[in-house]
């Protein structure tokens, strides 16, 4: 039945069913090629991890000491209790508290299990270590910077965090020696209006 169709049939349309046929089972071979390996890509964006805090340690001259994961020094601050910050207003204005984002995560010598959150007034997440909350400095404009170090603002001290979760109180001398260092010669322009911010250089 099939051969007498064949016979019948003219012989630019006999040359066409063998081309059909081959790309046919091409289309079909690409299409099952190209769907197992969009799902991985997919898997794979799926499955990394969303950005998030990263508490991390830098070394000093007064020991190795707790920064996010961009270099940052962060301090706790006495006043507060364990768990709980007593810093708000104008002092979260001049140390801001350490915002808790995403995955919470521990590189260098900082301990995961030593990680923790609380939340504020105002119903923003904080990050904790060994219980105390951590804060940044507005003075430090740089990674490594620790100008904060021992400040007694808004009524007590405040100090860099040891990877055990325990104050540092000695002074950074580094960090010490770069802040009396000389100012650089001043710009011809004028300075614009809040440029004296030492914490705008930080996102």
């Amino acid at each position: 039945m099939i051969y007498s169709l064949l016979a019948r049939m003219p012989v630019p349309v006999k040359l066409g069913i063998p081309l059909a046929s081959a790309l046919l089972a091409t289309a079909c071979s690409s299409a099952a090629t190209a769907s197992p390996g969009s799902a991985p890509a997919a898997g794979s964006s799926a499955s990394t991890p969303a950005t998030g805090t990263v508490i991390t340690t830098d070394a000093g001259s007064a020991g190795t000491f707790l920064t996010d994961g961009s270099g940052r020094a962060v301090y706790l601050w006495a006043k507060d209790g364990m768990n709980m910050s007593a810093c708000s207003g104008a002092c979260a204005a001049a140390w801001p508290p350490v915002p808790a984002t995403g995955m919470l995560t521990a590189t260098g010598g900082a301990k995961a299990s030593d990680l923790g959150t609380i939340t504020r007034s105002g119903g923003t997440k904080q990050a904790t270590y060994d219980g105390h909350p951590l804060y940044y400095f507005v003075g430090d404009s740089a990674a490594g910077q620790t100008n904060g170090q021992g400040s007694d603002n808004f009524g007590a001290k405040w100090w860099l965090v040891a990877p055990s979760g325990a104050k540092i109180t000695a002074a950074d001398t580094a960090a010490a020696a770069a802040a009396n260092a000389p100012a650089p010669s001043a710009p011809s322009a004028p300075a614009m209006p809040g440029s004296s911010n030492a914490g705008g250089g930080w996102s």
